[in-house]
């Protein structure tokens, strides 16, 4: 793209995020649709634009995100995690305020495997005496 853009990636459960930040009015593309048309739900659209709210650079930024992998949840944290690295390109002093509010570090948890001979990670069949 141009030279005044920001790539950066995010993660966060399965999801992963390519995120590209430039000089605009604000439009969110998410896998070439509009936000409210990718995003069902509301909450989604919240967690993913946090870090523009809390460094106060809403509608300075388009955004052109594309996310593969997870849910509707895991695709938003990804590109929360893309934006706030973008965003720390963009100015290395956001810096303390995104890493107060935890958005610097990527989310280490995952799901938990299925053991074998048990119903679930940590769920078991149900134990009869007789």
């Amino acid at each position: 793209m141009t030279e005044n853009t920001y790539y950066a990636t995010g993660r966060r459960k399965n999801a992963v995020a390519r995120t590209w930040l430039t000089p605009g009015n604000g439009e969110i593309i998410i896998n070439k649709r509009p936000v409210d048309k990718y995003f069902s739900i509301q909450t989604a659209t919240m967690i993913m634009t946090q870090p523009l709210v809390i460094t106060e650079t809403l509608g300075k930024f388009n955004i052109n995100a594309s996310v593969k992998g997870g849910g509707i949840t895991g695709q938003a944290g990804a590109i929360r995690h893309g934006i706030t690295r973008a965003l720390l390109k963009i100015d290395p002093e956001f810096r303390a305020v995104l890493k107060k509010a935890g958005f610097v570090t990527r989310d280490p948890r995952v799901k938990e495997r299925k053991k074998y001979g048990q119903k679930g990670a940590r769920a078991r069949f149900q134990f009869s005496k007789r």
